[in-house]
């Protein structure tokens, strides 16, 4: 199979779908790797780097569509990379369909075959390809969040881990989740006063197990997340439901509850964002404010941190894209339930409920997809 890798186009995006290591491996297994000239230069990975590991450089991104049987990205296709996938093709990269009705609808035209990294799942009841970045994205949410209270950048000027004889601050993650504990330990490791809010008591009683006194759990009612969001100066917003959009748990009336000079970071805006007053936002202009908070709602915050964000991400997308390789994107589907679960769109069908719910398409079961349109095996 010849795979391709392009150069990400999103904003301040510099992440890459295959590390040369990948690139490697794929080879070694008898396939052909495309990448795009300086696809991974804001890594610090050069095209000789790729070549060396086996790899052929494609001069530009249409090159890699054109040729390529299964692309690799990281972040979802920008409509002009939408417009380049072809039937019989394969994507497999992050989707966040739901809140997306454009990129939706032209996958849904292009007739390929689309597989979301979010959507995968693992034995446990996992989500083992969003894991790696949801831990990045919930360390740097806290670090995000410390700037932007600093006074520079809006914030009231409170420092997270206060000074002896001055409190520190107290920060409120949403969701227990992976995120949210990623954020919270963080938090709890710069000093700052942490609570959690989860409805799963079985979660709640986990972490509190392993973090005692350090991180406070409580049970999320509308009576504690007023309470809480009310001390709060910095919340992080945490909550996921896998394939559809996010719910907008904190209402814009609720603002009027909080602190001037307040932060909220939404790590759910690639899911439309938990806040009701979020809007996605880029690093090169990542925060607003809405009745005196900031808001930071950047939708790709890991490729802050690009580097470590590539590695961590290759490392967990790698056993499948050898798997898709190997055996052939419909055999590969059909025998793995698992990744059977990441696929999105199949030749003009939608088939993940909570996108189909959430954009009004009709759904089709990935199963009965395949069985409709069988893929064949690559060479």
């Amino acid at each position: 199979m010849l795979i391709g890798v392009p150069k990400e186009i999103k904003n301040h995006e510099y992440r890459i779908g295959l590390t040369p290591a990948g690139v490697r491996e794929l080879v070694a297994n008898g396939h052909q790797v495309m990448v795009e000239t300086k696809g991974g230069e804001g890594v610090g990975i050069s095209d000789e780097d790729y070549t060396q590991a086996g790899a052929s450089i494609a001069p530009d991104a249409g090159t890699v569509f054109a040729r390529a049987e299964m692309i690799v990205k990281v972040k979802e296709p920008q409509p002009q990379e939408c417009r380049q996938l072809r039937a019989g093709q394969t994507l497999f990269t992050y989707l966040h369909l739901a809140p997306d009705p454009t990129q939706t609808q032209l996958l849904v035209e292009s007739g390929a075959t689309c597989i979301a990294y979010e959507t995968i799942t693992d034995e446990r009841g996992g989500l083992p390809l969003l894991a790696p970045m949801s831990e990045v994205a919930g360390r740097m949410s806290v670090q995000e969040g410390a700037r932007c209270l600093e006074k520079a950048a809006g914030g009231s000027g409170v420092l997270l881990g206060g000074v002896p004889g001055v409190e520190p601050a107290r920060v409120l993650v949403i969701g227990g989740g992976v995120v949210g504990l990623n954020a919270a330990r963080i938090a709890a490791g710069m000093g700052a006063r942490v609570t959690i809010l989860d409805r799963n008591i079985k979660r709640l009683k986990e972490i509190d197990d392993l973090y005692g006194s350090q991180i406070t759990t409580i049970y999320s009612t509308l009576d504690a997340l007023e309470r809480y969001l009310a001390e709060a100066d910095l919340v992080i917003g945490a909550v996921l439901i896998p394939g559809a959009a996010a719910p907008k748990l904190v209402k814009k009336s609720m603002l009027s509850l909080m602190k001037p000079g307040s932060v909220m970071v939404d790590v759910a805006i690639d899911q439309g964002g938990c806040f009701e007053t979020s809007r996605a936002t880029t690093h090169q202009d990542p925060i607003y404010t809405v009745d005196g908070i900031i808001h930071y709602c950047v939708a790709n915050m890991p490729g802050g941190v690009a580097r470590t964000a590539t590695f961590a991400l290759t490392n967990a997308t790698l056993p499948y894209v050898l798997e898709l390789a190997n055996k052939g994107p419909g055999p590969a589907l059909q025998g793995n339930r698992h990744l059977l679960n990441g696929l999105n769109v199949h030749e003009g069908l939608v088939t993940c409920e909570g996108v189909a719910v959430a954009l009004g398409y009709d759904y089709v079961e990935a199963g009965s997809a395949l069985a409709k349109h069988k893929l064949q095996k690559s060479a």
